[in-house]
């Protein structure tokens, strides 16, 4: 797309709506106790969120890459150390859930518990950056 026709606006619409779509589907996902897949779409769900500040921050598109906390620097914003533990524990969701050998141990860790826990810190992320957009 070239400068002209960029439309930052339709592009932001467009990530959070599809982070609302993804924590939309966490939220099933969890009510099915279907707690590891439901971490997955909540790291989506952030990442989704980023790539929305990263175009209003650069007006321009955001790279395809899921490491939250990369993503979070490149949107050069100010994260303190909490945010970052945060960022870094859910992009493991991206990773735990995808591979085979990594996900039967995350699913063993994955209670009820756990993922209630990790999906209100996914929800704070998720707030904590619409303020910014």
């Amino acid at each position: 797309m070239t400068a002209g026709n960029f439309d930052d606006e339709k592009i932001i619409s467009y990530w959070i709506t599809e982070s609302n779509e993804a924590v939309d589907v966490a939220a099933h996902l969890l009510e099915k106790e279907d707690y590891s897949y439901a971490l997955f779409f909540g790291h989506l769900a952030v990442e989704k969120m980023l790539k929305a500040l990263f175009v209003r921050c650069h007006n321009k598109h955001a790279p395809p890459i899921h490491n939250l906390v990369r993503l979070a620097n490149l949107c050069e914003i100010c994260i303190d150390e909490k945010r970052v533990e945060q960022l870094l524990v859910i992009t493991s969701f991206n990773i735990e859930a995808r591979y085979p050998d990594i996900t039967r141990e995350f699913r063993k860790k994955c209670t009820r518990e756990f993922a209630a826990e990790n999906m209100a810190d996914i929800l704070e992320v998720i707030k904590w950056l619409k303020e910014m957009i």
